[in-house]
């Protein structure tokens, strides 16, 4: 079918791979970027439109989405976190497409006001479907109007994240014992420098840690996020990949849930329902509650190389097997709407031919 896919499709983004993930699907795709301008007015205008409660749409997505509506006639709109699309917008877009269908996906915790804009908030009614990555999210938005929503678990892109086979070469630049790949968190760092305290080497990609390393020998800063295949990678090339979750998203599980074991990584994350509904604990990944359970599996599985191997194989194994991808979930969501639009049309239809 025809759809508008609206996002912030920055290279490396799980924005993209949903995008690619419909194409892969056959669907002929029309993409409208909602990307910030970059530099300082971009990032300027974002702030300040975030103090008055919402986006400041300094790319003009919701004008550049009615034209692109205006020019495909799509079957759906596919709208990615859009904070700065207007509910005018989405009433304007029924009118120049009768009968279009309209998506909103999010894998933010959509709830917390920290991720809502004033635009958004007006517009949870007029989606046809909400898709959220956030179980507790689902009632959340109903209660804030929205008509439909679809709960699914993070996913990962089979064509980013995939196995490499790990090399001293690439260990080297990318890996080591212990990592993480995050921006920095108080609650993070805590962890960490409790490894560290303990002599266990950790390296840290991510934005927000410059001069909190220095503090800890055993730990490596790297101050920038890893992206794309340079992500995957690394998470092959670690040992032990830690799994922190984001407490003012109230996470139960995150992207890096699925994409480490995607990538044949060994995943030791917080223990959360969710994780335990995703792996099997101690044989597909592993999970801690408090800092001291962390330290004893790090020390356990830095010992025990093959059983650490072996849960990290079936881990790959699960994502797989359970259809964790993008693609799967871009299937579900799609004919969600689509089959609440069949049943609309057969109602009518029946509702005629009694007449």
């Amino acid at each position: 079918m025809k759809i508008v896919y609206c996002g912030q499709v920055n290279a490396g983004g799980t924005c993209l791979m949903r995008q690619l993930a419909l194409t892969r699907l056959g669907h002929d795709l029309s993409v409208v970027d909602t990307s910030l301008t970059s530099g300082l007015i971009g990032e300027l205008a974002f702030r300040v439109g975030r103090r008055m409660g919402c986006t400041l749409d300094v790319q003009r997505s919701s004008q550049t989405l009615l034209r692109a509506v205006t020019s495909a006639q799509p079957d759906l709109v596919w709208v990615d976190k859009g904070l700065m699309i207007r509910p005018d917008v989405l009433r304007e877009l029924r009118h120049l497409r009768a009968g279009v269908k309209l998506i909103h996906y999010c894998v933010d915790d959509m709830g917390g006001p920290h991720n809502q804009s004033s635009q958004y908030l007006e517009s949870v009614p007029l989606y046809d479907l909400h898709v959220t990555t956030k179980s507790y999210n689902v009632n959340e938005l109903k209660e804030m109007g929205a008509k439909d929503v679809l709960f699914v678990n993070n996913g990962f892109c089979p064509f980013t994240h995939k196995p490499s086979t790990p090399t001293r070469e690439a260990e080297l630049l990318y890996g080591g014992q212990i990592g993480f790949i995050g921006t920095f968190e108080e609650d993070r760092a805590e962890a960490i420098a409790k490894l560290a305290e303990r002599g266990y080497p950790v390296r840290i990609w991510g934005n927000g840690w410059s001069g909190w390393g220095r503090k800890h020998l055993s730990v490596q800063v790297e101050n920038w996020v890893l992206v794309g295949e340079e992500y995957a990678r690394a998470v092959a090339n670690f040992k032990i990949n830690l799994g922190f979750l984001r407490k003012l998203n109230r996470d139960l599980q995150t992207t890096r849930s699925v994409e480490i074991p995607a990538c044949g990584g060994f995943l030791l994350a917080e223990r959360t329902t969710e994780h335990l509904q995703l792996f099997k604990e101690g044989e597909e990944a592993e999970f801690f509650s408090d800092q001291h359970e962390l330290v004893e599996k790090v020390a356990y599985y830095l010992a025990d190389e093959s059983q650490r191997i072996a849960i990290a194989g079936a881990g790959l194994r699960r994502t797989r097997a359970s259809k964790y991808e993008y693609d799967e979930h871009m299937v579900v969501a799609v004919r969600r709407v689509m089959h609440s639009n069949l049943m609309a049309r057969d109602t009518m239809v029946r509702s005629d031919s009694s007449q």
